[in-house]
């Protein structure tokens, strides 16, 4: 049976001062905007990132500030319902679009925060982690994990653009935000020889066995292979599932970073997915194709390198606007860090419900 708590203005005013005066707050008040019942409350709003608008600005901020005074030169997607304030994409996850031009160098630091690059255009750019050199190209989801350093260089003829997803919101809530700078690195291994290493799923160096996991023994992982993967997948997938692959550690079979999920998505054309709701945000990015997405009744068309952000327990339709081309999807969401903590759900999606809905369902037994 629901409890009829008692409000604020039911207090005698000098019975509240009396406890402020002691930094005290009553909680019964405000017990429901902590522990709602039913449901969580969220701030998230889907909202959508086109490309075609954050381009021309970002090749502005190019032209209006050097690297030397930007160190990052990023435009970060804010999501209306938190505020473009705290920089946030969803309350976990920090999106940011980046530029970097021909010659330049992203100085060497590393920070608390666990961060990943996936680069939208250009060529010619390369980030080094721990020494390694990781190429840049089309697709590819680069790895810059808590702690460790790495920069950002640019060896071509055109400008290079790269979304970062990165944990600091959550680091910033627990007050553990923070970054080193330090010299640039010398190339231990210039030929960004993991990628060789753990080329086939199911398969790592037999050394692996004695050393047990490594915390991140692959920092890049090339979209041509992904793509070619998702593109096996499919054909033994039956074609109302998703193909859906995630991007693991090869040598725990876990998520490549603790607090973040990535994966990539493969629809096939014309086919619509009803998947289920989930407790954890995510952003899509699309890699490849248009999209047609319903967020909670809410209508969004995805094209190349937009971004949409999708609040916990959304009820959420993809379609893919090509009858004759598949679509790709880039997934970044919270599920590692909500399964770490023990509340992770998963919902039974009904597409009519689906189609229909405007608020979010009861995952919670």
């Amino acid at each position: 049976m629901a409890v009829q708590l008692g409000r604020l203005e039911e207090l005698p005013p000098g019975y509240l001062s009396r406890v402020a005066a002691a930094h005290l707050a009553p909680l019964w008040p405000q017990l429901r905007s902590l522990v709602p019942h039913g449901q969580p409350g969220t701030r998230t709003l889907p909202t959508l990132w086109r490309y075609a608008d954050i381009r021309p600005l970002l090749l502005e901020a190019g032209e209006l500030t050097p690297i030397e005074k930007a160190e990052r030169r990023v435009l970060a997607l804010c999501n209306p319902g938190l505020g473009l304030e705290t920089l946030r994409a969803t309350a976990t996850i920090y999106l940011g679009m980046q530029l970097i031009k021909p010659g330049e160098l992203a100085p060497t630091h590393r920070h608390t925060p666990s961060a990943i690059r996936l680069v939208i255009e250009g060529e010619g750019g390369y980030t080094i982690v721990s020494g390694e050199k990781l190429p840049m190209e089309l697709g590819d989801l680069i790895l810059t994990p808590s702690g460790l350093w790495h920069e950002h260089g640019h060896e071509g003829q055109d400008s290079v653009v790269w979304l970062d997803a990165l944990d600091v919101p959550l680091l910033t809530s627990l007050e553990a935000s923070y970054a080193i700078e330090g010299p640039s690195q010398p190339l231990s291994d210039p030929a960004n020889s993991s990628v060789r290493r753990y080329a086939q799923g199911g398969l790592v160096p037999y050394r692996a066995l004695d050393r047990g996991s490594s915390a991140y023994p692959l920092m890049r992982f090339p979209w041509s292979r992904v793509r070619a993967t998702l593109d096996d997948l499919s054909h033994v997938t039956p074609r109302e599932e998703a193909v859906h692959m995630a991007y693991v550690n090869p040598e725990s079979g876990r998520e490549c970073l603790p607090t973040l999920g990535f994966s990539a998505l493969m629809l096939h054309p014309a086919q619509l997915l009803a998947p289920k709701s989930r407790s954890a945000s995510a952003v899509l990015h699309t890699i490849e194709g248009v999209l047609d997405v319903l967020v909670n009744g809410r209508s969004f068309r995805l094209e190349v390198a937009d971004c949409l952000a999708v609040p916990p327990h959304a009820r959420v339709q993809l379609a893919n606007a090509s009858s004759t081309k598949p679509a790709f999807v880039f997934v970044v969401d919270d599920a590692p860090v909500q399964r770490k903590l023990g509340f992770y759900q998963e919902c039974a999606s009904d597409e009519a419900v689906a189609a229909s809905t405007t608020t979010s369902p009861k995952c919670l037994p």
